[in-house]
């Protein structure tokens, strides 16, 4: 009986840890969405920089079941480190930020340009996607959408210490050749937690001719042929 006690327990247990782990995966898209897209149309007073307190966001009623330590949580363990916590430089109080991956003008992302021969610029950078997008992508190029930036990482996920800039369940990555892009006037930006970040052309594109390479990664990683 101790036995089966324990066991149903045990099942209990772990259907607890994941309803914590749900709740924590819910807290972090309301927080990006939040602090990324919808902080005007929610009412909450967003900085040039992107900041905005953390009492205010808890105080919205999309947040009431949640806590700062529910907040300080997501931001600690968030695997891709989405969001940045600090105290303001004035009145001390909290303030939460998105990283990067806004489509609302945020003007003082502290990015750092990427110039050209400098230590820190990449001979490629890749964008992840997905196959069945690539036809267009052939023809059109990359496009920021409706977003400020095209996002972009220095490598493969798991290679090197990539930790951001594409979406676990890509299927497809195109490189850049990154000294050609930033010769014709393309800006690249370093954020905070490693995405590399371009603004493309005044289209808000990076045109295929900019392309090195493309790679199919699943189910086996083989190389596409470019246009």
């Amino acid at each position: 009986m101790d036995a089966d006690r324990g066991g149903r327990g045990g099942g209990r247990g772990r259907r607890r840890n994941r309803g914590a782990e749900d709740r924590d995966v819910r807290l972090s898209k309301s927080m990006s969405y939040a602090l990324r897209h919808g902080a005007n149309q929610m009412g909450l007073l967003m900085a040039t920089d992107g900041f905005l307190y953390v009492e205010e966001l808890l105080a919205h009623s999309q947040f009431h079941l949640y806590s700062l330590e529910d907040i300080e949580r997501v931001v600690a363990t968030n695997d891709k480190q989405r969001f940045k916590l600090r105290s303001h430089p004035e009145d001390g109080r909290l303030q939460i930020r998105a990283n990067q991956g806004h489509s609302v003008q945020v003007r003082d992302l502290e990015l750092r340009p990427v110039l050209t021969g400098s230590p820190d610029c990449p001979a490629e950078a890749v964008h992840g996607s997905y196959l069945g997008k690539w036809n267009s992508i052939q023809l059109q190029g990359l496009s920021r959408m409706k977003r400020t930036h095209i996002h972009l990482a220095s490598g493969l996920p798991g290679e090197d210490d990539v930790i951001s800039g594409m979406r676990k369940d890509c299927d497809l990555a195109v490189f850049i050749d990154v000294p050609k892009a930033l010769a014709d006037g393309i800006e690249f930006f370093w954020s905070e937690n490693g995405v590399l970040l371009s603004a493309g052309d005044s289209e808000g594109k990076i045109l295929p001719k900019y392309f090195s390479r493309a790679l199919r990664l699943r189910p086996t990683r083989s190389i596409l042929p470019l246009q």
